[in-house]
């Protein structure tokens, strides 16, 4: 009988299915059994428990859960129920954060970590939204707090935009606006890996051709970009700052105030497809170690303490 049981959810499209099944063996090798395909989507709680696939996730010894966004509320709100009894990675705190674009920022900028200049403003508060373009010189981005890929961000120049998108905006069932100063650069990024504070590896992306987002869901493209050893401690001390275990910090830039500055702290960062490790991205097996070595110690750290 295996000494420790570990509930999986991992994406398996982009070559997510392999990079399961090296996870699945590795710890298969430690005597950790791995039960995959926990998808909360399918799972319902009665009685204190919260069954999935005729699995009882409060027995499990840990439960990653490693699927990119879009997850409904309902598998949140398990996500962080399963959280109270065993451990998750992410954690689930630092997961919810994470999705968070206002939270991040705020907590990262209390830590001394630059972020593009944000304001959270009321949605009625239509002078706060002026004044914020008038400051950043005509120019803003608006994000939902929320979304993942690019999805709803829309930069706006110049206070006339903004008035004419301010009637659109008063008809929404949003409670407040996040907005960021809109940062000129050259349309690259960096993003950088963190698994357990170590360093896994980095790539850039790049926006398309008359667009300003780099997210590969908006077009953007990947390519391979060493860090310096500046990017690096701060990706180490955003992800450290977060409380992620598993890290992806999104860094760009800034050509006016000649800093670097993240732009995102993502918890669920994607693992190279089979397509961008034949460019050059060759940090899996790198990543697919520390994510194993971290799921043994934090097993074994939980079941020393139930002993």
């Amino acid at each position: 009988m295996s000494a420790a049981n570990v509930g999986l959810w991992l994406y398996e499209n982009g070559g997510g299915l392999h990079i399961q099944n090296a996870i699945v063996n590795a710890l298969k090798q430690r005597d950790i059994n791995c039960i995959t395909g926990l998808n909360l989507r399918d799972a319902h709680a009665r009685d204190g428990h919260i069954h999935c696939n005729n699995i009882l996730m409060e027995e499990l010894d840990l439960f990653l859960s490693y699927n990119a966004g879009q997850q409904t509320q309902y598998q949140l709100y398990l996500y962080e129920a399963i959280s109270q009894s065993i451990p998750t990675i992410n954690n689930f705190n630092a997961f919810a954060l994470s999705e968070d674009k206002f939270k991040t920022s705020h907590l990262l900028n209390n830590h001394g970590i630059i972020t593009p200049e944000y304001r959270l403003c009321h949605k009625n508060d239509t002078d706060g939204l002026k004044k914020a373009i008038k400051d950043w010189g005509g120019k803003l981005v608006y994000k939902p707090t929320d979304g993942w890929g690019g999805a709803g961000i829309v930069k706006i120049e110049g206070e006339q935009a903004l008035d004419m998108l301010l009637p659109f905006l008063s008809r929404t069932d949003l409670r407040y606006f996040y907005l960021e100063r809109f940062i000129d650069y050259d349309n690259t990024d960096f993003r950088i890996d963190i698994v357990d504070g170590q360093y896994i590896g980095c790539y850039g992306r790049k926006a398309p051709k008359d667009d300003w987002k780099t997210n590969i869901t908006s077009g953007g493209s990947i390519f391979v970009r060493e860090p310096t050893d500046e990017l690096i401690n701060l990706a180490k001390k955003a992800a450290l700052v977060t409380g992620l275990e598993i890290a992806g910090v999104d860094l760009i830039y800034d050509r006016e105030k000649e800093r670097y500055v993240v732009l995102e702290v993502n918890g669920i960062p994607a693992f190279a497809t089979p397509e961008q490790e034949k460019l050059g991205l060759n940090f899996n097996h790198k990543k697919i170690d520390a994510i194993v070595n971290l799921i043994d110690r934090t097993v074994c750290k939980s079941n020393a303490k139930v002993a």
